[in-house]
């Protein structure tokens, strides 16, 4: 995709091939291209139409609806952030008084369409030409473009007195090879710039990978991490007036407006106790915020190894922020005898989870030679240091 072929995409017959891409798109891709071609679409046109209908497929899980109308590149797809957590975002914005906002480093847009929609005017730059111009291509295509401006530059030119917020979403990918960039001094713009935003515009939020080294998180800022379903999917840096609380912990549903926060210093330690009757695994966003000690004293449990983030309890308490299994026996792991008790209970089936074990759970799967109907969850895990099994069923549901 070049501008060129942008342009010709955005033209009544470039949307009539988008039309037709649409319809043949998810399958066989040959036979696709054979579709568009035979109706006459030409092969630049028919390719490049069949490219962004594969990618609108592919978005629907993170924009819904509005996929089908996006213009989009791969590595801004993976990059853009989900429609859920960029709409809570951008009300979180708005709530907060922010009424103009940069969005410095824009992709294709995602979070400035989300703000649009919260009611925000949004100047947003891109350093990358074509995806500047997909960008407020779908700021059209959402009728946004009022309340949208896009701009192709350098993100650190950008005079933010402008605006009363600023929002950036750093490159986290290395341009030309697509590689991911784990440093965060190697982003673009580079990691003094953004964390250097909040203090001249005093509400800045920073969308970081969830990765993020908690050394690296600014002094005063509040430091959130978003899952979607269970998923880890970003960590966003809350800095001068909007930081809150040092550390969030927020859960998200895709298909509702349902929100769980669990908030702490990230400081916390959990107590240290035996093993109990429930385990609790908690979601990914607690983990990484550092809130177990929080969720722990929430649900009264204990950690069994301090290094391990699984939870025990004697009671089985409903929380948005935990799995909770029932454990029916505690093993010091063993093939064989691990092997021998599923046998024995005739577990054909079995879901692995583990924490600070070495083993694969693909490769654990095979060797143990599952045969039988019943079901079972195995936890691979360490107890006070020794490696561990436990195995385990889903908690009875409280009447």
């Amino acid at each position: 995709m070049d501008l060129d072929q942008l342009a010709v995409l955005r033209t009544p017959e470039g949307s009539a091939a988008l039309a037709a891409a649409g319809r043949v798109a998810g399958g066989d891709p040959l036979a696709a291209a054979a579709a568009l071609r035979s109706a006459g679409i030409p092969g630049d046109l028919a390719a490049a139409a069949l490219t962004q209908a594969e990618l609108r497929r592919r978005a629907a899980g993170k924009f819904g609806a509005a996929a089908a109308g996006m213009f989009l590149t791969r590595p801004g797809l993976e990059q853009a952030t989900r429609g859920v957590v960029a709409g809570r975002r951008a009300a979180r914005l708005r709530a907060a008084g922010v009424t103009t906002l940069a969005d410095l480093g824009c992709g294709l847009g995602a979070d400035a369409l989300a703000a649009a929609r919260a009611g925000i005017r949004v100047y947003a730059v891109e350093a990358d030409p074509l995806t500047a111009a997909m960008a407020a291509a779908n700021a059209e295509a959402a009728g946004l473009a009022d309340l949208v401006t896009v701009e192709c530059g350098d993100a650190t030119e950008f005079d933010v007195s402008r605006v009363d917020g600023a929002f950036c979403d750093p490159a986290r990918r290395r341009a030309g090879t697509g590689r991911r960039v784990f440093d965060p001094n190697s982003y673009s713009p580079p990691w003094d710039f953004v964390t250097g935003l909040a203090a001249r515009v005093p509400r800045t939020v920073v969308k970081v990978a969830p990765g993020l080294d908690h050394a690296l998180i600014p002094a005063g800022a509040e430091a959130e991490w978003v899952s979607v379903g269970g998923d880890l999917v970003e960590a966003a840096l809350w800095c001068g007036e909007l930081a809150g609380v040092p550390r969030r912990a927020t859960l998200l549903r895709e298909r509702d407006d349902a929100v769980a926060l669990l908030t702490g210093t990230g400081t916390q330690e959990a107590p240290v106790g035996p093993v109990r009757r429930f385990l609790y695994d908690p979601d990914p966003a607690v983990v990484r915020a550092h809130l177990v000690a929080e969720l722990a004293a929430d649900l009264d449990a204990t950690l069994a190894d301090p290094s391990i983030a699984y939870l025990y309890a004697d009671e089985a308490r409903p929380t948005p922020f935990a799995r909770c299994l029932e454990i029916t026996d505690v093993l010091p792991f063993s093939l064989k005898r691990l092997r021998a008790l599923l046998r024995e209970r005739r577990v054909g089936r079995v879901e692995i989870r583990k924490r600070g074990s070495a083993l694969e759970p693909e490769k654990l799967r095979r060797d143990l030679r599952l045969s039988g109907e019943a079901a079972a969850d195995l936890v691979l895990t360490r107890v006070a240091g020794d490696p561990t099994v436990l195995v385990c069923r889903p908690a009875p549901a409280r009447g």
